[in-house]
């Protein structure tokens, strides 16, 4: 009899074990990635280290990193429902809203924009560029910069003559031959061009601008919020990691992230800030900015755009 028992107790046992097991399996083969959109920038350097280093998986999480060469092709996946969220900047998010597109800021990114002059320009400040021609894609975030940081130095919008140049790396052959005086770049370009012999005149991170976020859907967010937030854990951890050694992701740089590689040993590394949303006012500006030139079909109030579930352990 006690046999009987201990071989009941020990098949119950095994069944359950057999059954969690089972369950783990399935839930494993249910799981679906998250699929984000980055690009080859210091932005998405914390994201590229988080797969690369398995830290997505040990919190838990399937994540697809899916890099674009440019924000259009990004722009129109994003529209196309093909991501879950991506890297972007604050004007990408109003046009979402205000077109319809129900994407949600859910924290600001550590990158690098800024101004760089041709060699031998004779420019040495931004006040300098008054009256010159600076290379740029309209309507977007380099633009907003380059009116921002102009601000700074006293030199209005309509001080400067914009050159529309979409093509990154046109904009920066430009400048280096002398076609235009000055041009507005993110990184890994602004390096390229003072490796190159340009002269960098400004960035963002001085001026506390805050351009770069990442954004998700609201569906997603509603749905898989817990993923995303294992998402923000993984990344935090890849940023601490940076932050702490920099010089260690060097290689990194070219390897594995895309840099070119001319910048390997000149790059300055972002310091990358716990998960934060941008600042109110910061989004006003960018509000206010959108409808100086009238680029919004309709007004936007900041609470539009944002939504701090995912980063709450950090934000709140």
């Amino acid at each position: 009899m006690k046999f009987m028992k201990l071989c009941t107790g020990m098949f119950c046992f095994c069944t359950v074990v057999l059954s969690v097991q089972a369950g783990s399996m399935r839930e494993q083969s249910q799981r679906i990635p998250l699929s984000v959109g980055i690009m080859p920038d210091a932005d998405s350097l914390p994201f590229m280290v988080a797969r690369d280093e398995g830290l997505f998986t040990t919190e838990g999480v399937d994540v697809n990193l899916i890099l674009f060469s440019n924000p259009q092709e990004r722009d129109a996946a994003l529209q196309a429902g093909n991501l879950d969220g991506s890297i972007s900047d604050l004007l990408a998010a109003a046009f979402f809203a205000a077109g319809g597109f129900d994407f949600k800021v859910t924290s600001v990114t550590d990158g690098r924009y800024g101004i760089i002059v041709a060699p031998h320009s004779g420019i040495n400040q931004l006040s300098e560029l008054r009256g010159k021609q600076i290379a740029l894609s309209r309507n977007t975030i380099i633009q907003y910069t380059v009116d921002a940081l102009l601000q700074s130095a006293g030199v209005s919008f309509n001080e400067y003559e914009a050159v529309s140049v979409p093509r990154m790396p046109l904009r920066l052959e430009m400048v280096l031959n002398g076609q235009v005086s000055a041009a507005s770049l993110p990184e890994p370009l602004l390096t390229a061009a003072s490796a190159a012999g340009a002269a960098l005149l400004a960035t963002t991170d001085t001026t506390g601008i805050d351009a770069g976020i990442l954004l998700f859907s609201q569906k997603t967010l509603d749905t898989r919020l817990s993923d995303v937030q294992k998402f923000y854990r993984a990344y935090y951890k890849a940023a601490q990691k940076i932050n702490a050694d920099p010089h260690a992701y060097r290689d990194y740089l070219v390897e594995k992230a895309g840099f070119p590689q001319e910048v390997r040993n000149a790059y300055q590394f972002v310091y990358y800030r716990e998960p934060q949303l941008p600042a109110i006012d910061q989004i006003e500006q960018a509000l206010k900015w959108l409808e100086n030139y009238a680029l919004l079909s309709h007004s936007l109030n900041p609470s539009d755009l944002i939504d701090g579930r995912a980063i709450a352990e950090w934000y709140y």
